[in-house]
């Protein structure tokens, strides 16, 4: 009942004019963003967050919020008419969705995601309005031990998935932390890692490193893969009887499956659409009907990544943990407004916290309202040459990171990361953690210094409390289960290559 109350306070502060336009802004910029391949929503929020310096917080959340879950749609469509998947939570999306428009039902297959992506948002906001309230009643308990287990898990999980080697994850989470330890030690005020140049005093920006990362380095790395690809037509949106009784369950369940999946640290929207897909293909009594046009394998992934979306918002807005990458962003977006992510908000700043829920659901409508009658006029964006696009992304990421500070090391510093980020494209190294890695540094070291502190120097401090424990052997199973299930799936295979 309370958090019933709390969210009709959170929707008088999301029917404001004002708000309402930002949650517009936001779901129609993340259609756009998700739209066109290889500029996914980390790159549109790392973009957007030197505009938002100074801005109100809750408005310039509502429409980070907004651009997250309207980016998963718009991936939908690049899925479906070029089989170019938009974001990477799409990529199930594109096996029977481009099946389905190459036999002239890609309005349809539109049309079930659209309608799914709607029920499995408003499903998955429910869930964020009862889960993440007790979430953070429980999280009250911490201290500084398990706010220092709460980073770690935070870093292993999205080290673990964020990209195809942990190694590489961990080793960029770690990159991360170490940025974030140039400039003033904040406890002894002493000069470190400045390298004698005095604008380091005040360390790594994050919006530099971000927009550096996911809009330069994006850029750079994708500009040369881009390729023009024929789009289908797009007719009727609106499926037919037959297609709404086939995904009616496949909705259900990819609504759960993305949400819970979503609301794992660390494991995001790509991991639920995969998840989901495979669900449906053992349930389904066509199993052979899936990669050839089968709408349950629209219906199941595309409810799941929408889903995914609000789950991840549970940890990051109850614990501080971010569900995803974009996420994490977000996480460093609430840093920047001065606000400290994790249970304070629902007690300090329930307001903003409330009102950020409450546009989901509103923003979930709009989405349907845009998705269903504008699909084949988002579809014509795919037609803009990219050579065309990365120009003016690249001018937008120079003068946001300069207006920032009106610094011009800031710009040197923006083009080294970039050319990094680069790098770390080309070379498969995820740049999520290292993101995460100097939002989080602060509160790693303070955490770490102050559980020294109560301990007398003992590090059994965080073995000796139950929740610090049980979030050290959590953030441990991250990085060791897919090690040993890759070197379970060596020794099962060695025997039959021997016998082949």
């Amino acid at each position: 009942m309370e958090s019933f109350m709390d969210l009709m306070g959170g929707f008088q502060t999301a029917l404001t004019p004002t708000n309402i336009l930002m949650c517009f802004l936001g779901v129609f910029l993340g259609q756009l963003v998700g739209v066109l391949p290889g500029i996914g929503p980390s790159a549109a929020i790392a973009l957007l967050l030197p505009l938002t310096f100074g801005a109100d917080p809750t408005a310039s959340l509502i429409m980070f919020a907004g651009i997250y879950y309207g980016a998963q749609y718009g991936g939908t469509l690049t899925s479906v008419l070029i089989s170019v998947p938009g974001e990477s939570s799409t990529v199930m999306t594109s096996i029977d969705g481009y099946q389905m428009a190459l036999k002239g039902r890609a309005g349809a297959a539109l049309g079930i995601a659209a309608i799914g992506s709607f029920i499995a948002g408003t499903i998955s906001v429910l869930g964020l309005t009862f889960l993440a309230p007790p979430l953070a009643e429980a999280a009250l308990a911490f201290g500084p031990p398990e706010y220092f287990a709460l980073v770690v898990l935070g870093l292993m999980a999205l080290a673990a998935v964020s990209g195809g080697s942990v190694v590489k994850g961990l080793g960029a989470g770690v990159a991360g932390l170490l940025l974030a330890t140039i400039g003033v030690d904040p406890y002894s005020g002493t000069m470190r890692y400045d390298f004698g140049q005095l604008w380091l005093l005040d360390g790594i920006e994050f919006i530099v490193l971000t927009v550096a990362l996911f809009g330069v380095g994006e850029v750079l790395a994708t500009c040369t893969t881009a390729t023009e690809r024929p789009v289908a037509e797009v007719k009727n949106v609106l499926p037919t009887r037959d297609d709404w009784k086939r995904s009616q369950m496949p909705i259900v369940r990819g609504s759960l499956i993305g949400f819970l999946v979503g609301v794992l640290p660390g494991t995001g929207a790509t991991m639920a659409s995969f998840i989901a897909y495979i669900v449906e293909k053992k349930v389904s009594k066509h199993p052979e009907e899936f990669g050839k046009g089968a709408i349950e394998g629209v219906a199941g992934p595309e409810s799941s990544n929408n889903a995914a979306a609000a789950g991840a918002m549970v940890p990051m807005l109850a614990l501080g943990v971010p569900g995803s990458g974009t996420t994490a962003i977000i996480l460093g977006a609430l840093i920047m407004f001065g606000l400290r992510p994790g249970p304070e908000l629902f007690t300090q700043n329930s307001t903003l916290v409330w009102g950020v829920i409450a546009s989901m659901y509103i923003g979930n409508v709009l989405l349907l309202i845009l998705n269903l009658p504008l699909a084949g006029l988002f579809a014509q964006f795919l037609k803009v040459p990219y050579k065309w696009l990365y120009p003016p992304i690249l001018a937008l990421c120079i003068v946001g990171v300069f207006s920032q500070a009106n610094s011009l090391e800031d710009c040197w510093l923006l083009v080294a990361f970039g050319a990094l980020g680069w790098a770390m494209k080309r070379f498969d190294w995820p740049a999520a953690p290292m993101i995460l890695g100097l939002v989080l540094g602060p509160m790693f070291e303070s955490s770490l210094r102050q559980s020294l502190t109560i301990s007398h120097g003992s590090p059994e401090i965080f073995l000796t409390r139950p929740i610090s424990l049980a979030l050290i052997v959590c953030a441990v199973l991250f990085v060791t289960v897919p090690v040993v299930a890759h070197l379970m799936g060596k020794k099962t295979s060695a025997p039959a290559g021997g016998c082949a």
